[in-house]
């Protein structure tokens, strides 16, 4: 992937959530959101995508902390903030969503190309023994390479 960086990982809604699809948008922010961003100054634990009734994405629950050499003319940290999607994708999602009962969360954020990007997963919540099955796959794998990496 080259031109990306990425910015943060939200690991723990992979631990949480089934993914399964993902999709890459844009996001419109103000210029002191982007300075804080690109200097990782924002956090997303509890983040969320909402689908409107007009069709747009909005992303909830990320905070962006204030920009600290920006005096006066900083942002509100805690605005939603819109998505950028396509009309076709926005519909697919909205299907998805309604129909069979998944949520939209924030896997990721990177820059590519020197814009903010986030990927959004189309999940669906684990149950306890789901999360209990996924613990027991990664350590299986954690020994087997560990096995791998002796021979």
């Amino acid at each position: 992937m080259s031109g990306t960086k990425l910015l943060a990982d939200n690991r723990r809604a992979r631990y949480d959530y089934f993914v399964s699809d993902s999709l890459e948008m844009g996001l419109v922010l103000v210029g002191t959101e982007v300075k804080s961003m690109k200097a990782a100054q924002f956090s997303f634990n509890d983040a969320w995508v909402d689908l409107d009734a007009a069709g747009e994405l909005w992303i909830r629950n990320l905070h962006i902390n204030p920009y600290k050499m920006a005096g006066l003319d900083n942002h509100d940290p805690d605005r939603r903030k819109k998505l950028l999607a396509h009309k076709e994708e926005v519909k697919k999602l909205r299907r998805q969503v309604d129909e069979k009962g998944f949520t939209l969360i924030p896997l990721d954020f990177h820059l590519k190309e020197g814009r903010i990007k986030v990927t959004v997963g189309v999940c669906k919540g684990k149950r306890e023994y789901d999360k209990r099955n996924t613990i027991k796959e990664k350590d299986q794998k954690r020994d087997l390479d560990r096995e791998l990496r002796r021979e």
